[in-house]
């Protein structure tokens, strides 16, 4: 995960959902609110403050283009 000032301001669900991926890899949406036990809809706002922190990277699934895929964002 990548650390600085933007993680310090991140709601505790963000932490959460960031903490989830880096245990666990790449995960959907419904995989990270059954990991987290957290709604959807607050599973989704998380993921939002990661993006805009820039500590998430999201894709399209292979498997299933209706779904993305959600890792943390690697530093070079």
């Amino acid at each position: 995960m990548k650390c600085g000032t933007q993680s310090g301001d991140l709601p505790p669900s963000a932490k959460l959902i960031a903490k989830v991926l880096e245990y666990n890899g790449t995960l959907t949406q419904s995989e990270l609110v059954d990991k987290s036990r957290l709604s959807p809809r607050t599973v989704r706002h998380a993921l939002t403050e990661l993006d805009e922190a820039g500590v998430v990277d999201s894709e399209i699934s292979l498997a299933d283009a209706r779904q993305q895929l959600y890792s943390l964002e690697v530093e070079p």
